[in-house]
């Protein structure tokens, strides 16, 4: 009998510490998970020259570095496949502007006004858009990699075709904005407005949307299979499958 009883012991202390293991080694998976998801800086150097090439017309492949750029008018400047790298925009208005197959890389933009400026094809890389306002932006197929937007304004924003990993939107209005047919990787929309967000063709598989208003939003039934939603969103989901929640 006491035999049995020691027996029982050890196959229960066994039996816990190999369940131990087992969430131990789960915790691990899941903080190498988020370390990899970890949306990278932007890396600026602490001394920044101060920019006034915005003053003169921008050429094609033109290229600008370590530099920072406040309280600026920049205007009627068209150019194509133009660098900019490990610099900083404070307090920075675009108008009438066009920079297609823009390359940025390790840069900030704080309080400026990209309202309707062209950045189709934009490889962007390490940056930072914080209370920015980017109404009718243009970044149809263009790249994005380790990019935030917080607290911007981002109506009609236009981001059809764009490829994004590591993106993160807090806290941004992006009603009325398109995404269709775009790539989402480890993308999130966190306390922002998704008000009528065109995503048909955007597979929304790991996207966490429980935050976010998605009233209106535009998708098709396929796109939405693995999406991360809160049980009260389901209304919104509903309708796509013809459901009626009493």
């Amino acid at each position: 009998m006491l035999y049995s009883i020691i027996i029982d012991v050890i196959f229960i202390i066994l039996f816990y510490s190999k369940i131990k293991k087992l969430l131990e080694r789960k915790r691990g998976r899941m903080k190498n998970s988020e370390s990899k998801s970890k949306i990278l800086s932007p890396k600026i150097p602490q001394n920044l020259n101060k920019l006034q090439i915005f003053d003169e017309k921008i050429e094609d492949e033109d290229c600008f570095c370590e530099g920072i750029i406040e309280d600026a008018l920049i205007k009627n400047q068209v150019a194509e496949d133009i660098t900019i790298k490990q610099s900083i925009f404070k307090n920075v208005i675009f108008e009438e502007t066009s920079f297609e197959g823009m390359d940025i890389s390790d840069v900030i933009f704080r309080n400026c006004d990209l309202s309707n400026v062209n950045l189709s094809r934009a490889i962007i890389h390490k940056a930072e858009i914080i209370d920015c306002k980017i109404t009718g932006i243009d970044l149809s197929e263009s790249t994005l990699r380790n990019v935030i937007f917080e607290n911007c304004n981002a109506m009609y924003g236009f981001f059809r075709f764009s490829d994004c990993k590591q993106v993160s939107f807090r806290n941004c209005i992006l009603s009325k904005a398109d995404f269709q047919h775009s790539k989402l990787d480890k993308v999130e929309f966190s306390q922002s407005n998704l008000q009528q967000v065109q995503m048909s063709g955007t597979k929304l598989k790991g996207i966490d949307l429980s935050s976010a208003d998605i009233e209106g939003i535009g998708v098709r039934v396929e796109d939405v299979y693995g999406a991360i939603i809160s049980p009260l969103q389901t209304r919104v989901f509903s309708k796509l499958l013809g459901l009626k929640i009493k």
